[in-house]
């Protein structure tokens, strides 16, 4: 999922140069906030999982606020990612608390990785509000990754999304904003 509007809008194939965040857990870019070299695509596995990430703040899908729309793709190419489902984070120094715990933490970290590790494309973590569904957060290195074409795309304001913006707030006891 991916904003068309809004302070930071983008595409569904391009990378947020933008960053640090401070809502973003993963982002690699170097402090202070502002436009770098550095770029991140968050993903999921399960589209649900998009949903539970995106809205977490408000609790709230907001179909048509920064114009948010949904793509599914299949990479072009394999990535390699850095799998913090494993016992890598406690090897590392830290722990699974990475995952879920406090997000400026979780930057650095992932600030180090990216440094120490060129061989990475992005990271592989479970999803701390979808039942540690995977989710993934690639670094610019994996631009060659995305495909020409996506397999889907929508605007969350269409409403043949409806029926899926309907279950997602069943599951995580979101509201939705028409």
């Amino acid at each position: 999922m991916y904003y068309r509007g809004g302070a930071h809008p983008t595409a569904w194939n391009r990378f947020r140069h933008w960053g640090p965040a401070p809502n973003m857990r993963f982002d690699h870019h170097s402090p202070p906030a502002r436009t770098q070299v550095r770029g991140t695509v968050y993903g999921a596995l399960r589209v649900y999982t998009c949903f539970a990430e995106v809205f977490q703040e408000t609790r709230t899908i907001e179909r048509s606020r920064n114009r948010p729309w949904l793509v599914g793709l299949k990479l072009a190419r394999a990535v390699s990612l850095l799998d913090l489902t494993s016992t890598w984070p406690t090897k590392a120094g830290t722990s699974m608390v990475v995952n879920s715990g406090r997000r400026d933490r979780a930057r650095a970290w992932s600030l180090r990785i990216y440094e120490d590790y060129p061989m990475i494309d992005g990271l592989y973590y479970p999803s701390s509000m979808d039942s540690n569904q995977p989710a993934v957060a690639l670094y610019e290195r994996a631009l060659g990754a995305l495909p020409a074409r996506p397999l889907f795309h929508r605007a969350l304001a269409d409403p043949a999304l409806n029926s899926a913006i309907v279950k997602a707030a069943l599951l995580f006891n979101y509201g939705v904003d028409p």
